[in-house]
């Protein structure tokens, strides 16, 4: 079959064995699969992200082509989003518990670009960040496809203000589509000031970080006494200087997350709690997301430049 794998050049197009799903496993016939920035640094396996000759892509939707037996539930035609490893393919497979029915109407592209957004957001906000309404919310990093989900998570959970940042003029502008009552510019130095200001100076009570690098000690600035930070992204830089007197002075949970290190029966349960508290939003369509540009498998190179280029507002999606 034809996929996208890593190699120490890149990506590249090859053909591959399919995939036979094993016994917890179910086979899908790939129709569209989401890019995450996650997937530029797995395409260059040599850099220890990623296993060298695999397929990239970490979510996608399709049809159900192969049952393991122990995967219940599924039958072969059914339509379903799912998230793993090797979407950039013509078939991927998928723990069960990361494989999900499509939502009637929903398409393979629509579909295929809400798994990474709704599991990391919901486990961030909800699960790691305890949020409760009424409590103030920052998303940093808040124009990417995860970002634009999290202010709608914490808007529909009821979190007053909800802020979120972007260094791009024309993103940042767009932020309040997608529920930001305020929006950040955090290339000026005086931007905790904003937050302190939009929280009548106690600072924010929840942050959600896609972020880091030197940004992490005017992070702390900005929030709340007792706040808490989730670490949920490194783009702009995996260490810094950490001012430890501020964060002891104002009692901030520090919370680092990854999906890397988790087992798959962790996996399950961030899928069954979204589940359980968001997928009727994603139904009704309240949660969604907006697909900048759609490419085809035989464009995923040219996908992936224009994602590093970094113009793009919400998500990239291919289309097999």
């Amino acid at each position: 079959m034809k996929a996208g794998v890593s190699s120490p050049n890149g990506l590249e197009l090859r053909d591959i064995p399919q995939p036979a799903p094993k016994p917890t496993e179910v086979l899908v016939r790939v129709k569209a699969c989401g890019l995450n920035r996650a997937d530029l640094s797995a395409a260059r396996a040599s850099l220890g992200h990623g296993v060298m000759g695999a397929a990239l892509g970490l979510e996608w939707a399709g049809e159900v082509a192969g049952v393991g037996a122990e995967a219940k539930g599924f039958k072969p035609g059914d339509r379903v989003v799912c998230s793993g490893s090797g979407g950039y393919a013509e078939y991927a497979v998928s723990d069960y518990g990361r494989t999900i029915p499509l939502p009637p109407g929903f398409s393979f592209e629509q579909a295929a670009v809400l798994p990474v957004a709704l599991h990391t957001l919901h486990n961030a906000l909800i699960t790691q960040g305890r949020l409760k309404p009424g409590e103030s919310v920052l998303i940093q990093g808040a124009s990417s496809g995860v970002g634009l989900m999290g202010l709608q998570i914490a808007k529909m959970k009821g979190a007053k203000p909800v802020m979120g940042s972007a260094t791009n003029d024309a993103r940042r502008a767009r932020l309040k589509e997608f529920g930001a009552d305020a929006a950040i510019d955090t290339r000026e130095a005086t931007w905790p000031d904003q937050v302190l200001e939009a929280t009548d100076g106690k600072g924010v009570n929840l942050t959600v970080d896609m972020v880091s690098g030197p940004g992490v000690n005017q992070i702390m600035k900005a929030t709340a006494i007792l706040g808490r930070i989730v670490n949920v992204g490194r783009l702009g830089g995996a260490k810094a200087e950490f001012d430890f007197d501020l964060h002891a002075m104002k009692r901030i949970d520090y919370i680092g997350v990854t999906f890397r290190t988790r087992s798959i029966e962790e996996v399950r349960e961030i899928v069954r709690l979204m589940r359980a508290d968001l997928w009727d939003a994603v139904a009704s369509g309240k949660l969604k997301l907006p697909i900048d540009r759609t490419f085809t498998l035989d464009d995923a190179v040219a996908a992936q430049a224009y994602m590093r280029a970094n113009q793009h507002f919400g998500k990239i999606a291919l289309t097999m």
